[in-house]
């Protein structure tokens, strides 16, 4: 099949999705993205579509044609994830199935609680909180689906992202640097010195692209390609000494703090379920993703010089008051 007639269709226009978009459409494909409002995000050569995809007679129409589907949607807030994802979840695997596409699906490393060992292809799923649980789930079921022979399946695991279009919403880390950045002390949630793996947004495209091309991938998940663990703290003093800023400010908030609120803050409920990926190291191994499929991580030294730049512009931007 011509590269060109081979149509690959994403839902969502996050980062990950545009990334996504961007590259497909420069290796010469065509390129059909889904989101509710169907918004033209300026990408050349690609194609915005309006769809409900938790509709699977929406998503099946806007999906005919298409050699893959990716999932890249992101329902929301943690709040959310319960009553959003199962409809989009099984609206993928319906439009796959009637249209034949491959669907390759953007996910996280929640599926694996907390581990003692770095996390790869061999290592089990054992949730610790509802949203680990659910995205188990809808792995299962697509694997069941796979291994039925009604859809073909591919499954890409992350960490948390960095990258300079990461929305301050979108990860702690990004929420941190804007203040830092500002010249605040940024407020963290968890210990900010330990071990933790960053995944670049672009390294999560790369490999999204890899599964949807690549037969060998299907029936399986990947973890991303990612570089060597820094801590949040290090991070943070990389992304300073980049932009020639002094060291990063951190104060570290009591979890009883936390934990006190949680009963009345949903989100701060949602974000303590997952603190166990800071309170001791928590790294991913996706050398085997390197080696198979030929996806390398961006080197370290890029990602912090590309992240720096936009996160210190955005953080100037909005301005903050002193911690």
């Amino acid at each position: 099949m011509d590269a060109a007639d081979s149509l690959q269709v994403i839902v969502g226009a996050g980062p990950v999705g545009t990334a996504l978009a961007v590259r497909l459409s420069r290796e010469g494909k065509r390129v059909r993205v889904l989101t509710r409002s169907g918004r033209d995000t300026g990408i050349a050569d690609v194609e915005f579509v309006a769809t409900d995809a938790s509709d699977p007679e929406q998503l099946t129409a806007a999906t005919s044609g298409a050699q893959v589907l990716y999932n890249c949607a992101n329902p929301g807030a943690y709040q959310a994830w319960e009553r959003e994802w199962p409809p989009l979840a099984a609206a993928f695997l319906t439009a796959a199935e009637r249209t034949g596409a491959v669907l390759v699906t953007a996910s996280n490393l929640y599926g694996y609680g907390p581990v003692s060992e770095p996390m790869n292809r061999s290592t089990p799923l054992r949730p610790s909180d509802h949203k680990g649980a659910l995205r188990t789930r809808m792995w299962h079921d697509a694997l069941a689906a796979h291994e039925a022979g009604r859809v073909r399946v591919a499954e890409a695991r992350a960490s948390d992202y960095i990258g300079p279009t990461l929305p301050v919403g979108n990860g702690l880390l990004a929420m941190y640097a804007d203040a830092t950045l500002a010249g605040s002390t940024a407020r963290v949630f968890a210990d900010p010195d330990q071990p933790h793996t960053w995944t670049a947004i672009e390294d999560v495209a790369a490999t999204l692209s890899a599964l949807g091309q690549n037969e060998k991938a299907w029936g399986s998940a990947w973890i991303v390609p990612s570089n060597p663990p820094q801590t949040v703290r290090q991070v943070l003093q990389a992304l300073h000494t980049e932009i020639g800023l002094a060291e990063p400010r951190l104060q570290r908030i009591p979890r009883w703090v936390l934990r006190t609120a949680s009963p009345f803050v949903p989100l701060v409920r949602e974000v303590v379920g997952v603190l166990y990926q800071f309170d001791a190291p928590f790294v991913s191994d996706g050398s085997e993703t390197t080696e198979r499929l030929g996806v390398p991580p961006t080197a370290w030294t890029d990602v912090v010089s590309e992240t720096a730049a936009a996160w210190h512009t955005r953080a100037r931007g909005e301005g903050r008051a002193g911690a």
